[in-house]
Formats: structure tokens, C-alpha cells, sequence
């Protein structure tokens, strides 16, 4: 029979400290208490401060990988300051730390990406030689792909902070997940959500993920029950893909995996950086099939894009 954690030591969750961060880490908890009746002072949620956080005013390819969002609250987890880490998944490197595991995923949440803008109704609408924000290498080597007339900025910052930027008149729209937007209440703000096959999302977009030690035979017990299959197929699946191709922030790639029945259909695509060239292709597989479906599809793609396609 699973431990369960008492108020007298708390099982504490590590998150980072931004508005989504937490709603994502209160899901977690909240489905935690639902699952095996506990209140919610058996719990503690511990904000935790990250590289990608405190530096806000370069572009993350500039100060390293995916791992900007996740080093400093890996190290608590491993050192046994808390007890599990909530994440976003596209924000995971594909490679771990020893002793750390990921082996819950919660459901997963709309993947596409969401059109923001306060005047302008969706990307085809956008002015000739409009300025649009974003962040992510992704999106912007999409966009530069379908409209090289746009003038691409750079963009980070919270919902909030991006919002703001809008207003002010830096950009005249910008990309968000609806996945965020929905978690956070606030899908009114985006004029709606890009069909993937205009945009195809970035790897694991939309998905949670809940890290534990993996010697945590408590913690494993704890989870099991949160859990969803689904998402733990398709997660698998785009993140072999993504590994094979050494995805970070600084590669422009795209993957989603969805389950239709007993079948999974993976897409995936990867661009160069300035959008000048795309190459995209598709996987059909069993549901256990993933992971060996994504490194097929990564060396398709790797072998019809050439060496260095990825670079500029």
C-alpha cells in the first residue's frame, strides 16, 4: 500500500515561479489529492528560480539550450530538496540527468499554437512588412518560411509581458500555445488557434510532465494513478524524433504525434533557420511503435536535408 505524505513533512513539488509554472504545478497537486484524498496542506509547492528566467533580455539560443528551464530545479530534485518536478515537456532536454526520470505525463492540452494580435485576425492577414514577436526559432522559421516579407523581432517575456509588448506597439502580433492560454484561462486573447497543418507545434507541446528520482518508489506509487497513456505514446514518439535530430533552442523543428484508434501518425518537419527551406515527412505505426517511428522519420529528414541544414 502506497505512503501517503502528511502535513507534517509535506511533499513538495519544484516549479518554476511564472504564473503558468505554477497553475501547472496546482493541476498537479490538485489531481495528486484527487487521485488518493489528501488536502491540500499535504503538499508544498517550492518555487524554484531558472537560468531562462533571471536572464530575460537576450535570445534563449544565445545562453543555451532547453536545459535553461529545467538545470536549477533538476539539481533540488536530485539533491532531495523537493520531492518531484512539474514541467512543460517542450521545454525538456531529451537527455536527463542520472538518477531523474519522467515516467508521468498528465493529459495532454490543445497543441496548437496561438495567433495573438490586437487588430490583426490570423497570419494571412498580417500588413506587408509587418513586425511580428517571438521567441522561438520554431515559429519564427516557419513564419519566415510562409511570409519572408515579415519583420521577425525578438519576444520573450511571460503571457503578460508579451501582451504588454503588443500594446505598446513593438509587434503587431505574436505566437503563444493555446495549451498556456487555456490553463491560464485566457484563450479570449488569442484571435484563435493555427490548424497544424499551417503550423505544426513544436515537440510535446500542450503536455506536462512530472519528474521524480528514479530509486522514488514512493513518489512512482504517488503518480501512477496521474499518469495518461495517450500523451505517454505520443510524448515518446515525438521525443525519439526530436533526439535523433539533437533538437534544442537553437534548431528549428517540429513534431506532433496523434492516435487515431489503434494507429499513431507521426509528422515531423525541420527547417533552416531563416525559413528558406523546409523538409517534412510522415510516420504511420502501431501505438507502440513511437519511439522507433521517430528515429526513422529523424533519419529521413536528416538525410533529405543534407549536413547542416539546421545551420545557418
Amino acid at each position: 500500500m502506497t505512503q501517503m505524505p502528511d502535513t507534517s513533512r509535506p511533499l513538495k513539488i519544484g516549479t518554476r515561479g511564472s504564473i503558468l509554472a505554477l497553475a501547472q504545478a496546482h493541476e498537479t497537486r490538485d489531481r495528486l489529492m484527487a487521485a488518493h484524498g489528501l488536502p491540500a496542506n499535504a503538499f508544498e509547492i517550492v518555487v524554484i528560480k531558472t537560468t531562462g528566467d533571471r536572464i530575460t533580455d537576450r535570445p534563449l539560443k544565445e545562453i543555451g539550450g532547453k536545459g535553461l528551464f529545467t538545470r536549477e530545479i533538476e539539481e533540488a530534485l536530485t539533491q532531495g530538496e523537493i520531492d518531484i518536478a512539474v514541467h512543460s515537456m517542450k521545454d525538456m532536454p531529451t537527455l536527463q540527468p542520472d538518477g531523474l526520470i519522467i515516467d508521468c505525463l498528465l493529459p495532454r492540452e490543445d497543441v496548437r499554437d496561438a495567433f495573438v494580435s490586437p487588430h490583426v485576425a490570423s497570419i494571412a492577414d498580417l500588413p506587408l512588412g509587418a513586425t511580428v514577436g517571438s521567441s522561438s526559432l520554431r515559429r519564427r522559421a516557419q513564419l519566415a518560411h510562409r511570409r519572408p516579407d515579415l519583420k521577425l523581432v525578438e519576444f520573450r517575456g511571460n503571457v503578460q509581458t508579451r501582451l504588454r509588448k503588443l500594446d505598446d506597439g513593438v509587434a503587431v502580433a505574436t505566437f503563444l500555445a493555446m495549451a498556456g492560454l487555456s490553463r491560464l484561462g485566457m484563450t479570449h486573447v488569442a484571435q484563435g488557434g493555427i490548424d497544424p497543418a499551417e503550423m505544426l507545434p513544436a515537440v510535446a507541446q500542450g503536455a506536462i510532465g512530472i519528474e521524480r528520482r528514479k530509486d522514488d518508489e514512493r513518489m512512482a506509487e504517488l503518480l501512477a494513478p496521474l499518469h495518461d497513456r495517450q500523451t505517454g505514446l505520443r510524448i515518446a514518439a515525438e521525443r525519439a524524433f526530436l533526439a535523433r535530430l539533437d533538437g534544442s533552442c537553437q534548431t528549428p523543428i517540429a513534431g506532433l504525434a496523434e492516435i487515431i484508434g489503434d494507429r499513431l501518425t507521426l509528422r515531423g518537419e525541420i527547417l533552416r533557420p531563416d525559413g528558406s527551406a523546409v523538409v517534412s515527412g510522415t510516420r504511420d505505426g502501431g501505438l507502440g511503435d513511437g519511439p522507433d517511428m521517430g528515429i526513422d522519420l529523424a533519419n529521413e529528414l536528416l538525410e533529405r536535408g543534407g549536413p547542416g541544414f539546421m545551420t545557418l
